[in-house]
Order: C-alpha cells, then sequence, then structure tokens
C-alpha cells in the first residue's frame, strides 16, 4: 500500500477583484502584472466564513476519491486565519462532512502549511494509523492585509482547496517524500503580530529566501527518491508570486509545460494555494489519471517544505463548488 492522492477540490469567493481595485493606493493593472503576475484575486464578504469554503472545498475532493466521510480517519486544515480562535476550522468541517469517526485540528505553518499537513497524512497512512486522510488549506487573508499598504495588499486573496489522501493499491511506482524546514530567526522578514494583526513583509529579502529554500528542500526530495525533473508529470509551488515560481522553476529544470501557475487568478492564499491549483490543473486538464507530483511551499516563520506523492483520480465530481469561480 502506498498513500496518494485520490481526490481534488476547490472553493473560492464569489468576489473576484481586478487589479483597478488597487488604482486608489498608486498600484496599477501593469505594475502588478509586471512585478507579481496578478490580474485578480477572490475576497471573501466581512460577514462570510472561511468555513464554507473549506466544506465546499472537502465536499468536492472526497465525491471525487469515492470515499465516503465516515472513511475519513483524519482531518487537517491547514489555516492561518479560522473564523474563530477556538476552535478550529477542522472539527468544524469534519462535523458538517459527517466524517464522525475522524480526528480533527488545524495546522499553523503559513503559506507552508498546507505541504506540512500533507506530510503528515501520508505519514499516518503509511504508519498504518489512518487509511483515508483529508487535507484542507483554507485561508482568509483580506483579514489581516492592510488594505492601504501597496506592498502586500496586491498580492493576497482568499480561498480553500482540499485533498483526499489514501492508500493505494497497486500504489504509485514512487512513493511519497518529503522534506520540511523552518528558521526563527527569519520571523521579521515575513509576520503579523497580536496587536496590528496585519501582515508586514521585506518583499524583495523574501523574493531571494522563497527562491532558495524551496529549490534546496526539492532538490533534496528529488534525490532521495533518485528522481530528477524529468520524472516529476507536474510541479506546484505555493503561488505567491509568478516570479518566484519561475524562478523556482529554473533552478529545478522543470520546463513551463509541467510547471502550473494560476497566481494570475486567485493570487497568493497561503495554505490555500497549492490545492487550489491542483483542482484547476485537474479541471483544465493537466493532470491524467495517474502521475507524480512535485509541490514546495514557503511561508512566514520562516518555513518551508517540498514534496513528490502520486495521484490516482478519477472521473468522479470535480466541478468548482457552487458560487465559486474556477
Amino acid at each position: 500500500m502506498t498513500a496518494a492522492i485520490v481526490g481534488v477540490g476547490s472553493a473560492l469567493p464569489e468576489r473576484a477583484v481586478p487589479n483597478g481595485h488597487f488604482a486608489a493606493i498608486g498600484s496599477s493593472d501593469a505594475w502588478i502584472v509586471k512585478r507579481t503576475g496578478i490580474r485578480q484575486r477572490h475576497f471573501l464578504p466581512e460577514d462570510g466564513h472561511l468555513a464554507d469554503l473549506a466544506l465546499a472545498a472537502s465536499r468536492t475532493a472526497l465525491a471525487q476519491s469515492g470515499r465516503t466521510a465516515r472513511e475519513v480517519g483524519h482531518v487537517v486544515v491547514a489555516t492561518t486565519t479560522p473564523d474563530r480562535a477556538t476552535p478550529g476550522l477542522a472539527v468544524e468541517v469534519a462535523a458538517r462532512l459527517g466524517a464522525d469517526r475522524a480526528a480533527a485540528f488545524d495546522l499553523h505553518a503559513a503559506c507552508a502549511g498546507f505541504v506540512y499537513a500533507l506530510d503528515h497524512a501520508v505519514a499516518l497512512i503509511e504508519s498504518g494509523r489512518a487509511g483515508t486522510v483529508l487535507v484542507c488549506g483554507a485561508e482568509a487573508l483580506t483579514r489581516i492585509t492592510d488594505h492601504e499598504d501597496r506592498s502586500t495588499a496586491v498580492l493576497l486573496g482568499d480561498g480553500a482547496g482540499a485533498v483526499v489522501v489514501a492508500d493505494v493499491d497497486p500504489g504509485p511506482s514512487v512513493g511519497p517524500a518529503f522534506r520540511l524546514g523552518s528558521d526563527g530567526n527569519l520571523v521579521p522578514l515575513l509576520y503579523a503580530d497580536r496587536y496590528d494583526r496585519k501582515l508586514r513583509m521585506d518583499g524583495p529579502e523574501i523574493f531571494v529566501q522563497a527562491v532558495e529554500r524551496m529549490s534546496e528542500a526539492a532538490r533534496d526530495v528529488l534525490a532521495r527518491r533518485e528522481l530528477t525533473a524529468d520524472d516529476v508529470d507536474l510541479f506546484v509551488a505555493h503561488q505567491a508570486n509568478a516570479r518566484i515560481v519561475r524562478a523556482v522553476g529554473k533552478e529545478l529544470g522543470v520546463p513551463p509545460e509541467r510547471l502550473y501557475l494560476n497566481v494570475d487568478r486567485v493570487a497568493n492564499t497561503s495554505s490555500a494555494s497549492i490545492p487550489i491549483a491542483l483542482h484547476q490543473a485537474w479541471r483544465e486538464g493537466r493532470l491524467g489519471p495517474t502521475g507524480l507530483l512535485g509541490v514546495a511551499a514557503f511561508g512566514a516563520g520562516i518555513t518551508w517544505g517540498a514534496g513528490v506523492i502520486g495521484w490516482r483520480l478519477t472521473d468522479g465530481d470535480t466541478g468548482a463548488a457552487s458560487g465559486a469561480a474556477p
């Protein structure tokens, strides 16, 4: 038995916000596109519930997987912006799914959260402690955005994505592998403190660190599995900035046709960015029924991680959630 992704799903708020929204703070569409590759993002209403997006994405992933909610052993939600201080999103998602046999908890590793959670899901399956794990990344970054700060406001959006990870037999020929890392000495580069509660970032240094850390971790994972970039069917890095993603792809030797980008449509959705990208890649025909996925992410903390994992996807329910843009 080998752990693989067997279902994907995503959900976005209905409100799409184009770059023109930021003209009032001195950011033009041309400036934003040139520096980030972003053309629009989605905003959750102030009275909106992130749990609704997380639930919609999780339902879609579970439907595609062919598993039932009662088969799910663990629900892990990666988020930095839950609806409540406590309890987290995961317990509500599990309850509303009907996953009444599942353990449920939130995981906070900033933009690297989904990769951290995916590694945890694989470990649960490989240890025999679970057969099916639901992993969701969900963020309402607009809750911690300084909307007057042109260096960060244009980058951020809201959304949720989810995958179902399960043991499959026969499994992919290459087993999953991950490398995670952190360096708390670099907290001042990207953080939100408890009083200000707005993201503050040293953009130029974050660019350098993100490319270096994600590339290094991905190279390590590939070497441990005796793989090269040519063996990976699709590579999805955290969609923070198109220039960062392309730089990581170049460092690793990933050809453009196997490097997925959707930051132009959804901006940086933190821990939700990779699973949202996976679902959109599936809907666009970029994921066949089987393949090998490479992932990498970098976030506040600083935290980072990379991994390889196979997927086994069928033609189940893969539609976007009601009211959500694909």
